[in-house]
């Protein structure tokens, strides 16, 4: 069943039978942790040899710019096996409800959707229903598409948001008498999910009236830059995997009709309370701190901007008049960059322009993305090392600012800790 006013397909939902231990089971989105290597073994130990989405995926951490052919052999063979012995099992067509509680105790909700990806397009200046937030990494697609041309089924971990500030698409049925099919704790501080069959024809066309009433709400606010039903707040370069891969083969002999048409994701209101932004900090490795800031001043100078770097904290309440703040720290110091007259009107555009600036003249150094400040504090410790502390971005701005600007930067931001991103578990068969 599709609604093709919104983009919006009806998919038929694979979960693990109830005999799986689904703590194992279900594992943290592949993007997570990647400097983090203790954390992934850990995983390892927690799911031993039971079935596990772990194995269906590759963690960023070993990933890289490319994929294994063994590995990608393995999750391929796995998936098979899952499908022909009974591990994943289909619900029937239809959606998923889910309640996430975080770890640190919000609920958020969420439904499992599938979207089209001919109203997806993640480049620069789109306008179609379904829009990247951030800049997509073209470089970091091939090995994506690689392991999604060999697999025959997806897991997603991207959740898109819609901007439902009436409540009027997810929130009503949770007042429905729906069908639990899942209740359980997630593994590493995870906390917990609970999920709810949605296959009334009903209560799905419902559903997508109530996006097609959204759908209308955008069209009237939008400015130059179009109508944006769908906005893509985890999972970007999954999702544009997923594009490319059916580019590549929407045009060969028997691809009408083809399931790689379409993406599962969970879509999730932009105004749930239980939703959070956080923001994405930066770490540098291999650098002097030292030359980092001379350097840092140097390129916010040539920009016509007032740059000062101190070794003081910055003050307790956010700026005004439009100075930016960002704290710095390293195993020789920690202090403030102030900046006066950015170009750029969010701190994380102009810090994100010099770090790709200075890895291009400085090819030695390695940059990650890092959610938390414990994290970043623990990372920046190290010898050779420097983070950058960015402040969070307002929510309520997202989509004004992305029809208007068009993509943020690349990780600008992040639905929540670490902890709280989309664990694997609902699958889809992606083969006819």
């Amino acid at each position: 069943m599709n609604f093709d006013k919104v983009a919006l397909h009806v998919p038929s939902i694979l979960v693990p039978n109830p005999q799986i231990d689904y703590t194992k089971w279900s594992v943290i989105a592949c993007d997570q942790y990647t400097s983090q290597p203790e954390y992934w073994r850990e995983v390892e130990r927690i799911v031993g040899s039971s079935p596990s989405t772990l194995r269906l995926i590759l963690p960023e951490a070993y990933l890289g710019d490319t994929a294994d052919e063994t590995a990608l052999e393995a999750i391929k063979k796995t998936m098979d096996i899952y499908l022909a012995d009974g591990t994943l099992q289909p619900i029937g067509e239809g959606f998923v409800l889910v309640e996430r509680t975080t770890s640190g105790g919000s609920l958020r909700r969420g439904l499992m959707v599938a979207l089209d990806l001919e109203s997806y397009d993640f480049s620069q200046g789109s306008s179609s229903l379904v829009r990247a937030t951030e800049e997509t990494v073209l470089e970091r697609l091939p090995a994506r598409v690689k392991i999604r041309s060999r697999a025959s089924v997806e897991l997603p971990h991207t959740m898109v948001l819609i901007d439902d500030d009436a409540m009027s698409v997810i929130e009503p049925l949770f007042g429905r008498p729906l069908e639990k099919i899942y209740d359980f704790s997630l593994m590493m501080n995870g906390g917990r999910v609970r999920g709810y069959r949605v296959t009334d024809d009903r209560t799905i066309t419902s559903v997508a009236r109530s996006l097609e009433a959204l759908l209308e709400t955008s069209r009237r606010r939008a400015g130059a830059g179009g109508a944006i039903l769908y906005a893509v707040g985890d999972g970007n370069h999954s999702l544009a995997a997923a594009k490319l891969f059916w580019e590549e083969i929407k045009n060969l002999p028997g691809a009408s009709g083809h399931p790689a048409r379409y993406a599962l994701v969970e879509l999730v209101n932009l105004h749930d309370r239980g939703l959070v932004f956080e923001p994405i900090h930066r770490v540098l490795f291999n650098v002097d701190p030292g030359r980092v800031l001379e350097a840092l001043a140097d390129f916010f100078t040539g920009m016509r901007c007032t740059c000062t770097v101190t070794g003081e904290p910055p003050a307790p309440t956010r700026p005004q008049g439009g100075t930016q703040l960002i704290r710095y720290v390293s195993g020789k110091g920690r202090g403030t960059i102030r900046l006066e007259r950015s170009p750029w009107v969010l701190e994380v555009a102009g810090l994100q322009a010099f770090i790709d600036a200075y890895v291009k003249e400085n090819p030695a150094v390695r940059v990650d993305y890092i959610h938390g400040e414990p994290a970043l504090e623990t990372l920046s410790a190290q010898e050779d090392t420097m983070g950058f502390m960015l402040p969070v971005i307002s929510k309520d701005l997202l989509f004004a600012t992305i029809a208007k600007d068009g993509r943020l930067p690349r990780k600008a931001f992040s639905m929540g800790h670490a902890d709280d991103k989309r664990f694997y578990l609902e699958c889809r068969k992606i083969v006819p």
